[in-house]
């Protein structure tokens, strides 16, 4: 028997022997499968105690308790400091990295005891706080006198004019508002003027926006400029089993922060909690590859947090990287994202995505599965434009990858509007078994 073949096979009896009913239960028809699964013997380990259950009372910190987790800002900082915490409980050893951001503008908005996050402008008043009644201007085309008031602009025309406008009525704040034409909803932004304005100048999600329409209610707006911020890389690594021998090292990541305004229950909470979930059940399965598990932050501004990972490799550090599972936005409940992408940068079949759909096939998920396409747009990026074998994982539209759910980016991305135990469950199972794989062999 070929060492791999052993380690895989003592794990896998290790299981049955702990607890044979998840054992059992792993051989039965997956729900969502297509047909019973044909498990290898390093299936078992994986499938038998993999939980998304365990997952969610994670999700339920990052996404509720703490909320959107802006990068190298406070928020994130709580999140670096919950995995930290994980990891470290899981016996990992547990590094952070940290790499400077550019400033952020934010906005609070509290209105009938709820409080929004949004974008503020930097052209705008900030570190003020303003308390007044919301008029709804409509795009602006008559403005009544707005005078202590706060003006309330929806799909106004683009630039500083409907601003400039307001104030000159006597407008207290600028709330600027959009409303998307097609099922998509729309985030909260940064407004960009062309001139510095003595008053708060806000950018309002759609959802809110749609919420604050024809009503006269009392807003209190607080802006916050948030300067020289540092952000961070979690980065969580147990060896291989015989680490004198070195076969190289597997990666499974995500990204942690979120956009503006939104609790990040699918983007990407769910990755994330996949992570913290996969380490728990690897932590003591033997394998022939070191396993890394990476979070990373500031993602939503540009990759940023993985660029600066991969910058600092060495070449011998990049040869040694056999494979990256990057999973972003793993658990949505968007009824028509039925499909599991397999993404590479240039579409091309690589360790990951081969190892994915071989899982899948075995699981018999593999009707579900789709690619490997052409796709960007995640962490996988800086791997592969360094030669490392990378993939995004992600539950979206049958039609191609760019069929997101419409509430994408917005404060409607939580647990109980976008999240799917069950589309959760298949990722953890999917890229579990792969990475394990990966991991086993020489």
């Amino acid at each position: 028997m070929r060492r791999r073949d052993f380690l895989a096979a003592a794990a896998g009896v290790a299981v049955v022997a702990a607890n044979p009913a998840s054992a059992v239960a792993a051989t039965r028809q997956r729900p969502g499968a297509s047909h019973v699964p044909d498990l290898n013997i390093g299936d078992f380990p994986v499938v038998a105690q993999v939980r998304a259950r365990r997952g969610l009372e994670h999700l339920k910190v990052l996404s509720e308790q703490i909320g959107p987790r802006i990068g190298g800002t406070a928020s994130e900082h709580r999140a670096r400091d919950y995995l930290v915490r994980v990891l470290k409980q899981l016996r990992y050893k547990v590094t952070t990295q940290p790499f400077t951001v550019p400033d952020k503008y934010l906005a609070d908005i509290t209105v009938d005891r709820t409080r929004w996050q949004a974008g503020a402008s930097r052209f705008g008043a900030l570190g003020v706080t303003v308390k007044a009644p919301v008029v709804d201007v409509g795009d602006g085309t008559a403005l009544p006198d707005l005078t202590g008031k706060i003006a309330l602009f929806v799909n106004a025309p683009t630039g500083s004019a409907p601003t400039l406008a307001a104030i000159e009525k006597g407008a207290v704040a600028v709330v600027l508002g959009r409303v998307s034409a097609t099922a998509s909803k729309l985030s909260a932004f940064s407004p960009t003027l062309t001139q510095n304005v003595a008053v708060p100048v806000i950018g309002l999600a759609q959802v809110h926006t749609e919420r604050l329409r024809g009503t006269t209610t009392e807003l209190t707006v607080t802006t916050t400029h948030h300067p020289n911020l540092t952000s961070y890389n979690v980065i969580a690594e147990r060896p291989a089993t015989f680490p004198w021998r070195d076969n190289g090292v597997v990666m499974v990541t995500a990204h942690y922060d979120s956009v503006p305004g939104s609790p990040g229950a699918n983007d990407d909470g769910s990755g994330t909690v996949l992570c913290l979930e996969l380490a728990r059940v690897l932590r003591y399965l033997p394998t022939n590859k070191t396993l890394r598990f990476a979070l990373w932050g500031s993602e939503e501004q540009g990759l940023l947090g993985s660029r600066h990972y991969v910058s600092q490799l060495t070449p011998e550090e990049i040869a040694r990287i056999k494979g990256v599972f990057q999973n972003d936005m793993v658990a949505t409940s968007h009824d028509p994202a039925t499909a599991y992408w397999l993404l590479s940068v240039d579409g091309a079949d690589n360790n990951t995505t081969r190892e994915v759909r071989a899982a899948a096939q075995r699981l018999g998920y593999d009707p579900r599965v789709h690619g490997p396409v052409a796709r960007g747009s995640s962490d996988h990026v800086p791997f592969h434009e360094k030669g490392m074998a990378s993939a995004n994982f992600s539950w979206r539209g049958e039609g191609g990858p760019h069929l997101l759910e419409p509430i994408y980016h917005t404060p409607e991305d939580t647990i109980a509007d976008n999240v799917s135990l069950e589309r959760l469950q298949v990722s953890m199972e999917l890229v579990g078994a792969a990475a394990y794989r990966l991991a086993t062999q020489k």
